[in-house]
């Protein structure tokens, strides 16, 4: 016999959406959900229906469920909107089996805030601040130019906004939409200063768009920027196309925390927090004025400047997933080696063959980047090859048996 299904119910305005959540709701003999959303259904359900209201943990209260599902009770969980979207349909599927549950989604929140301000948001970039860290929705605002931020109780949508000022981000639309769907619906309209000095409901969804109305694509996956786009000094600074072949190396991974040791300009870490935007980037640097030249290239971006030369200045820093190493020599990259967690990833470059040689025999891999750039030249203005100095890039993984 199969287990016993149970129904999940989203809600909108209190309604539920659709002729097959109306009939799971009237023929539930249980009816499970917060006491807002019983309430607003209460007048739907059958004779003799039980309300079952959420308190408590969550895990207890899918077990009791659980239970009176398996007594052979028709039970019906309550959700906001799309119970799938950032919703309990996903915890309710871990708990009790995906083949069990029966979902009726409604429109989702962030669905309705677009339509209030008619914007498509086929393009957009969805972040949850709940019981999420609230740095994982600042750095994604500030790397994509069309997302909605779902905010909560303990971080709602104005200590957003203080975090984003407080970030540098640019100038924004803003729409902070509350209780969508609702009789006391809101909608408000205001830029980042607003929503920063704002007082909303804690349950909202935030959007931060571009300032002018307009098709976006999204910010775009590119790496290997050329070396104007950062300030540097006398040319200390990773070639754009090395940095583009070091950056493909490292496979970064979507959260974690990487180092780059021996920073100078700062533009690999700038690089790998615009592809990563989660991702703790720290970048390491002795030299105080090549720290301000990266805290200046990685202005609105989730990067860390370390002061101090390494190994030393490695010491206090969380335990890496990913380490570049730009600078430093063989005895830095021991020391980064004995700090990377398992299956992390060390790439390092070098100028010198002896010197890559000797990493090449603790990361395992080894190649060469000869680089050769078109100028012009003459009074015909033709175009010529001029070769920039070849550098060694090595890599490889933390276990050190699989080198």
């Amino acid at each position: 016999m199969a287990d016993p299904r149970i129904d999940v119910v989203g809600l909108h305005g209190g309604e539920p959406w659709g002729h097959g959540a109306m009939t799971a709701l009237a023929d539930a003999q249980i009816v499970a959900g917060s006491a807002r959303h019983l309430a607003q259904v209460r007048v739907r359900l059958g004779p003799g229906a039980e309300e079952v209201t959420l308190s408590g943990p969550l895990p207890a209260f899918l077990d009791e469920l659980d239970t009176l599902s398996r007594e052979g009770r028709r039970v019906c969980l309550l959700a906001s909107g799309d119970p799938g979207f950032f919703g309990i349909a996903h915890l309710a599927a871990a708990r009790l089996g995906a083949a069990r549950l029966r979902v009726h989604p409604a429109p989702s929140s962030v669905s309705l805030a677009f339509s209030r301000v008619a914007e498509r948001w086929d393009d957009a970039v969805v972040v949850s601040a709940h019981g999420r860290p609230l740095d994982l929705a600042v750095s994604t605002a500030l790397a994509n130019p069309k997302v909605a931020v779902l905010t909560a109780p303990d971080q709602p949508p104005e200590a957003l906004g203080r975090a984003l000022r407080q970030n540098g981000i640019g100038p924004r639309r803003v729409v902070v939409a509350s209780r969508l769907g609702e009789a006391d619906e809101r909608v408000v309209h205001c830029d980042v200063d607003g929503l920063a000095q704002g007082q909303f409901d804690g349950l909202s969804v935030v959007l931060l768009l571009s300032p002018e109305r307009g098709d976006h694509q999204g910010a775009g996956l590119r790496w290997g920027r050329e070396e104007a786009a950062f300030q540097h000094r006398a040319g200390m600074i990773t070639k754009g196309e090395v940095r583009a072949v070091a950056l493909g190396k490292l496979g970064l991974p979507a959260t974690g925390t990487l180092w780059d040791v021996g920073a100078g300009s700062g533009s690999v870490a700038v690089e790998a927090a615009r592809i990563s935007p989660a991702l703790s980037v720290l970048a390491v640097e002795r030299r105080a004025d090549d720290a301000a030249r990266i805290r200046a290239n990685a202005a609105g971006l989730s990067v860390t400047v370390v002061e101090g030369e390494a190994p030393a200045a490695l010491v206090d820093l969380p335990d890496p997933d990913r380490v570049f190493v730009g600078g430093g020599g063989l005895f830095v990259l021991d020391a980064v080696l004995d700090r990377l967690r398992p299956g992390g990833t060390v790439v390092a470059t070098w100028a010198s063959l002896d010197r890559a040689v000797a990493a090449a025999e603790r990361l395992g891999n080894l190649v060469q980047v000869a680089v050769s750039r078109g100028v012009r030249f003459g009074e015909d203005d033709a175009l010529r090859l001029a070769a920039e100095n070849p550098v060694f890039i090595t890599w490889g993984p933390t276990d050190r048996e699989a080198r």
